[in-house]
């Protein structure tokens, strides 16, 4: 029986393992830059920036949803922003990846968001039609823009 709970701090190499995955699964492995201690004190430290959904199966871990709220001005109400969806390639097609989207649409609902976003690279077709079949449309008119590393610095010390 699939079962869907909020991550705690002992999960962390758990939901670190799980990142390094999904990484590892889009090609970008070499991009995980953290670790799992980093990543408990930042999801369950004194100031969390994300929560982690955790689906399992009498126990054993299946996948996980990591997300956090961002705020549409237009809509004048939160949102929730999905980072990361990852299924082990073993619980694939058996419903995981759906029941944690549908638990993130539940929070959403219950924290009077008015959406549910991710990202999905383009090259990721099973992921694409899977999100499709849920009713997610591409918001194809965004292009989304990162500014890291030594950008970043150059822009703070700009100001």
């Amino acid at each position: 029986m699939i079962s869907i709970r909020a991550a705690v701090r002992e999960d962390a190499p758990l939901v670190f393992r799980f990142i390094c995955d999904l990484a590892e699964y889009e090609k970008l492995r070499h991009e995980v830059k953290g670790d799992a201690q980093g990543l408990a004190e930042r999801l369950f430290g004194p100031r969390p920036y994300a929560e982690v959904l955790i689906a399992e199966d009498d126990g054993a871990p299946l996948g996980f949803a990591l997300f956090f709220h961002n705020f549409s001005t237009f809509e004048g109400r939160p949102g929730l922003y999905l980072e990361d969806l990852f299924v082990t390639p073993e619980a694939r097609g058996k419903g995981v990846g759906k029941r944690l989207l549908a638990r993130l649409a539940a929070l959403a609902i219950e924290r009077d968001c008015a959406r549910l976003e991710w990202a999905v690279l383009d090259w990721n077709t099973p992921a694409i039609d899977f999100y499709r079949s849920l009713g997610a449309r591409p918001m194809d008119e965004w292009t989304a823009n990162r500014i890291d590393g030594d950008a970043l610095k150059a822009l703070a010390a700009s100001g």
